[in-house]
């Protein structure tokens, strides 16, 4: 019961929250991984509905705001953004003065002009602020191609308009590598080395391996996200806790890659020359990755290149890039300009910076115009080093090339969380509830869409990030994909498991997210584990989005599923980089690790006893698929090639190949669920032996013997005839 309340008014006020929750697409129950139904306490429902703008602080505010979102679509002439799949008659509501004259069109991008045809509607009229208004219904044309388009209304001289974004009714790339079987690496780019990088894995090191792995017949390479981080150290090591998602780390660069560097003066060159010397003894070490070293030293040698004078063509391009990319360049660079300025817990963040369109802002423009140009050729130049390395993927055979990942969402403080603040939610945070991995349940402490903010901007920074994304890939992997139906929100102050799921439209985000991946001629692959409602993969399957399958996650209640239940449509794995390596995971590391860390919620023996149990499940059906021999005998070298094989088996059209279980590496990349308590994404590429270069990969026995089962088990006849191999036999 609410502190003061009288005992009659308090079941009106709760279901008046919940019905108000409802009308927001805010959950009052969920459904938890051990399929027990939990009600949403009311102070979360509370907090959740302010984070979103919505009072609900008693009885009297809560039903206010209920007949705010009541009357809040009559208010307006055309909804703030209209969403149709290609082929399909699309709906739309129009609200004017009862009585009066209205008609509507679409101008599409090309300028061709589509009228809409009005449909009966026979809602009776509605009392909006005094004024009786009506409801016509109209229907956008099936012809309408895809795109963004402009949807108008003129109501007797009242003119107003929304975008129109016709999406794809499934994705053409998807469909376009129908009865073909691809298989490729899954790889942390920065953990792999060569010897010419400079500490960290980079652009080039990607191309090389795209070309080698394209050369074994690998059909792509999926890499972590490689977002922006902080403009200097320190920069945060989660590639999942990235400053902005539309733009790119600089950390990557090779800096004698840049044509520029050919032509640094003698010292200059010399002084970079140190530089990549110092870093280059940090790539034969199995010790924590130090992206602070690495940085610093890049950031060096890029300052004394930015100082040599771009030939007439290569000062085009970049001019062409900064046009291309327009406002949101310019406001990535600003606050990259600013960080370098400004301390993160500097008050003037709070407020002369707080976004940039104040005066303070407007005048840095100003100030630092040589430090914003800066930034905006790191990012030219990232752009320029990614799309060599799809170039590379292709060029090597590859039918799709590198897969980008797209991270859920972006650190607090950041240059997405300043710049795009009037679509951000404040005072909650993003995460996961309990389940049976992460027993606390997981706060990633990101700032989410506001649902409604984002529709009313018409997915413009959606839209915008995505085709940044997509610009040089094959393909993108969209992290917890679910959360585009609906993402957990923790409020400010509350535990991980003191959240609620808020809901999105889903139509809208999954038809951008086709739309713009079609027109990149890239595939999309949904990263759909965890917790979901059974309808979720369906309407992936349906819209051409690849699903994820993790072997070790693949059973129902008899068991490890056999491979012929397996999507076809899905990217298929035996691990993922937040398990340890398979030869880790199948000794136990990851109970080993959570248990250390205190992650576990009952008796490490019982972990034990369940994990060891669910691997001889799997590897019982592995050797009653000839796979594997008897139990006892058994390496960890057999076990691991043995389990790829299964996933031959499976009709999946995607195959990904870990790198570290190519290689023999043992270490976790990441523990979900911790920070500081463990060094997540630090762990450089090692094997048994020790670290792995790129220089010698192709020749690692390790490597040569799993590539060898995956080729060998998709293309039996190819090799056993010594054939040439192709990527797409």
């Amino acid at each position: 019961m609410a502190d003061g309340m009288h005992p009659d008014t308090a079941p009106r006020a709760a279901a008046l929250l919940k019905e108000l929750a409802a009308a927001h697409g805010v959950g009052t129950t969920y459904w938890g991984w051990d399929g027990v139904e939990r009600s949403v306490p009311e102070r979360t429902l509370r907090a959740v509905l302010a984070a979103l703008g919505v009072p609900a602080g008693d009885a009297d505010a809560t039903e206010r705001s209920l007949t705010e979102a009541r009357l809040a679509p009559w208010r307006r002439l055309l909804p703030p953004v209209a969403v149709a799949r290609e082929g399909q008659e699309l709906h739309v509501n129009v609200h004017v003065q009862h009585g009066s004259a209205v008609r509507v069109w679409i101008v599409a991008e090309d300028g061709t002009r589509y009228e809409a045809t009005q449909r009966d509607n026979w809602d009776a009229p509605v009392d909006v602020d005094g004024v009786l208004t009506g409801q016509a219904t109209f229907a956008v044309p099936d012809r309408v191609p895809l795109g963004w388009h402009t949807l108008v209304a003129d109501n007797e001289g009242t003119v107003a308009q929304c975008p129109l974004i016709v999406t794809p009714r499934r994705l053409h790339t998807t469909e376009a590598l129908a009865g073909r079987r691809n298989w490729g690496l899954t790889a942390q780019l920065y953990s792999v080395r060569s010897s010419r990088s400079w500490g960290i894995g980079d652009f080039t090191d990607l191309a090389d391996l795209a070309a080698m792995t394209g050369q074994e017949g690998a059909g792509f390479l999926l890499v972590n996200p490689l977002h922006a981080a902080e403009p200097r150290p320190p920069v945060e090591d989660s590639p999942y806790l990235p400053t902005t998602r539309r733009y790119v780390n600089p950390l990557y660069l090779r800096v004698e890659e840049i044509p520029e560097y050919g032509y640094l003066g003698p010292a200059d060159r010399a002084e970079v020359e140190r530089l990549a010397a110092q870093q280059h003894s940090a790539n034969h070490s199995t010790g924590l990755l130090d992206r602070n070293s690495s940085y610093n030293a890049k950031l060096a040698a890029l300052e004394l290149l930015f100082g040599v004078p771009r030939d007439p063509a290569r000062s085009l391009a970049f001019a062409d890039f900064c046009a291309r990319e327009g406002r949101g360049l310019d406001d990535f660079a600003l606050w990259c300009a600013l960080a370098e300025k400004l301390a993160p817990d500097a008050p003037q963040w709070a407020v002369e910076a707080s976004s940039p369109e104040t005066a303070y802002c407007r005048e840095q423009r100003a100030l630092l115009a040589g430090r914003i140009e800066f930034h905006r050729w790191l990012q030219w130049l990232c752009d320029q080093q990614l799309e060599a390395a799809q170039r590379s993927a292709r060029r090597a055979g590859m039918e799709i090339g590198v897969i980008h990942d797209l991270a859920v969402g972006v650190k607090p403080g950041g240059a997405d969380d300043w710049s795009l603040a009037r679509v951000l939610a404040r005072n909650v945070s993003v995460g996961a509830p309990p389940d049976m991995f992460n027993q606390q349940g997981q706060n990633w402490t990101q700032p989410p869409w506001h649902p409604g903010r984002l529709a009313e901007s018409g997915y413009a920074a959606y839209r915008d990030m995505l085709r940044t994304v997509l610009r040089h890939a094959g393909g993108i992997r969209v992290d917890h994909i679910l959360g585009l139906f609906r993402l957990w929100w923790i409020p400010e102050g509350a535990g991980p498991g003191e959240g609620t799921y808020v809901y999105y439209d889903h139509e809208a985000l999954i038809g951008i997210l086709a739309l713009e991946a079609q027109r990149a001629g890239a595939i999309v692959i949904g990263e759909d584990l965890g917790v979901f409602e059974p309808w979720v993969r369906d309407y992936l399957a349906e819209r051409g989005i690849f699903g994820t399958s993790i072997l070790w996650f693949e059973h129902d209640a008899d068991g490890p599923i056999p491979p012929e239940r397996y999507r076809q449509q899905c990217l298929t794995s035996v691990n993922t980089h937040d398990l340890p390596p398979t030869a880790g995971y199948l000794a136990g590391e990851h109970v080993t690790l959570r248990e250390s860390l205190g992650l576990l919620q009952r008796p490490v023996h019982e972990e034990r006893a369940e994990a060891a149990a669910e691997q001889e499940a799997v590897l019982r059906l592995l050797h009653d698929r000839g796979l594997l021999p008897e139990p006892g005998h058994r390496d960890v070298q057999r076990t691991v090639e043995a389990l790829y094989a299964f996933t031959t088996l499976t009709p999946s059209s995607l195959l990904g190949v870990a790198l570290v279980d190519a290689v023999g590496e043992t270490r976790t990349q990441n523990q979900p669920g911790t920070s500081t308590e463990y060094p997540n994404w630090r762990i450089p590429l090692a094997g048994p032996g020790g670290p792995v270069l790129l220089d010698g990969l192709q020749s690692d026995p390790g490597f040569r013997s799993l590539v060898g089962t995956i080729r060998s088990a998709l293309h039996p006849d190819a090799l056993a005839q010594g054939k040439e191999f192709s990527p797409n036999q």
